[in-house]
């Protein structure tokens, strides 16, 4: 099959993978050319009864549960369908902040219907491509071609705010189908007006073309939304470090002077290094770079001029800086040890919960259990409770009941409804006071009290309340 291109975007219950479920997926096949084939997807996924949804997600995009109910499909038909009719050999998959975003919540929700999460976005020639950097860097290096929207005096890459400033069709922002037509005129109007720019940043989905100009340990231009606006999210950096995760390098900010951290010590730098958004204490210049998650980047030759003065970035004081750091080996002996302190105290921290749900990162598939999971998703839904003892994999073993309730509740027996009643009832109230029925509760509270509401909020929010009431278990007598 010729390659094609696969433009797709979601709509959730909440913004956490973690907790939150697709309620909308939409998406649209291009050609390699970026010419649209066939129909669009827009598919309903009904919300299964264990899930509350965010009010605030559900006033954005303007989904209920009960609308997933009545006109959606489960996620077990969804993922059948998705697999078998979406993610064909050669497809790539392109989104808007889809690589932290949506790519996630597709990862979870074939996880949890026996799938491999991730044969989706690398096997038989398919990839994945995340749009947003990349239209980040057009803006910085060659803006020409697109109308760049300004938001609170800052510069921003919107998808809603590029949509409207350069005409694109989008009949309604934060409705998936809409977004994916915009996200495909905007894929073409880049193409057309920076084709030599736009295939090589599509080449940087190949993390081994990543891991080429990074490990090559020269400055290169990086654009990320860690970066600041004021300087288009760009800057030119320089690898430091090799991560311990692999895949992945520690790179040092070459706008800033190295200096002034050469005579910290470890326990310093890990300090400023854990420095969180909107602390007091300055933070250290230093990111990580996933070389698998589709990184901006770009050689140092392709700073022109123009590009230079847009983005306040003078070579020669990146020139001085990169310098200082090759000549001070200590330091980076320092900020090795300062790494390898951060990595124990993140393997020695308690997981969020302990979940099957949240599990998927404990460890790949195997070969034997990619068959037990083709043996799951093949089994009549009736005899799917007598599989419990046939899986050897612990993990899918605790995941069997929920994929039953979840999507064949009919065939529920008394006892097993009940079971699942009593693990619906733990989930709603962990937390003591802070549960999730309270948090909705109170967060419906807030905003009836501190926004002004249309016809269409006030009725949002008053199917969510309805909704809650309608699935929450009886209480035991």
């Amino acid at each position: 099959m010729k390659l094609s291109f696969y433009f797709y975007d979601l709509e959730t219950s909440s913004g956490s993978p973690r907790d939150g479920r697709i309620m909308q997926f939409a998406g649209r096949r291009t050609d390699e050319h970026l010419q649209p084939i066939g129909d669009p997807d827009n598919i309903l996924i009904k919300l299964a009864d264990d899930v509350i949804p965010d009010p605030f997600a559900i006033l954005v995009h303007g989904i209920t549960p009960q609308e997933t109910l009545q006109s959606g499909i489960t996620e077990k038909e969804f993922c059948k369908y998705f697999t078998e009719n979406v993610a064909l050999s050669n497809t790539i998959f392109v989104g808007y902040n889809n690589i932290r975003f949506d790519d996630e919540f597709m990862r979870r929700i074939l996880y949890r219907t026996f799938y491999d999460p991730y044969e989706w976005h690398w096997k038989d020639g398919r990839g994945r491509w995340d749009l947003m950097d990349p239209m980040r860097m057009m803006r910085a290096l060659r803006p020409e071609g697109i109308k760049w929207p300004v938001l609170d005096g800052k510069p921003t890459v919107k998808l809603e705010l590029l949509a409207k400033e350069n005409k694109l069709t989008q009949e309604r922002a934060h409705d998936a189908l809409s977004d994916v037509t915009a996200l495909v005129e905007l894929a073409q109007k880049f193409k057309q007006a920076q084709p030599r720019l736009f295939s090589y940043l599509l080449s940087m989905s190949n993390k081994k073309k990543v891991a080429n100009i990074v490990d090559a340990k020269e400055p290169f231009l990086y654009t990320s939304g860690k970066y600041p606006s004021e300087y288009d999210k760009t800057t030119a950096v320089v690898k430091l470090l090799s991560h311990p995760r692999g895949d992945a390098g520690v790179v040092y900010n070459l706008r800033e002077d190295p200096s002034e951290w050469f005579d910290k010590s470890v326990d310093e730098l890990v300090k400023h290094w854990s420095v969180r958004y909107g602390d007091d204490l300055k933070a250290l210049p230093v990111k990580t770079i996933r070389y698998n998650r589709c990184p901006a980047v770009a050689p140092m030759g392709v700073l022109d001029t123009e590009a230079q003065e847009r983005i306040d970035l003078d070579p020669k004081l990146v020139e001085k800086h990169e310098t200082a750091l090759k000549e001070n080996i200590e330091f980076k002996d320092r900020m090795q040890k300062a790494l390898d302190i951060m990595e124990q105290e993140q393997q020695t921290r308690l997981p969020l919960d302990d979940s099957v749900d949240n599990q998927i990162y404990d460890g790949f598939w195997s070969q034997s259990d990619q068959r037990e999971l083709q043996l799951v998703r093949n089994t009549k839904p009736s005899e799917l409770s007598g599989l419990s003892t046939k899986l050897h994999n612990k993990r899918m073993r605790e995941l069997l009941p929920l994929y039953i309730a979840r999507n064949f509740p009919k065939v529920l027996t008394a006892e097993q409804r009940q079971s699942w009643d009593i693990y619906r009832a733990k989930q709603f109230t962990k937390g003591g006071k802070q549960n999730t029925v309270a948090k909705t509760y109170e967060n419906i509270q807030e905003i009836r009290k501190n926004r002004t509401l249309n016809k269409n909020d006030d009725y949002l929010l008053t199917e969510l309340q309805l909704y809650v009431e309608s699935i929450l278990p009886e209480p035991e007598e």
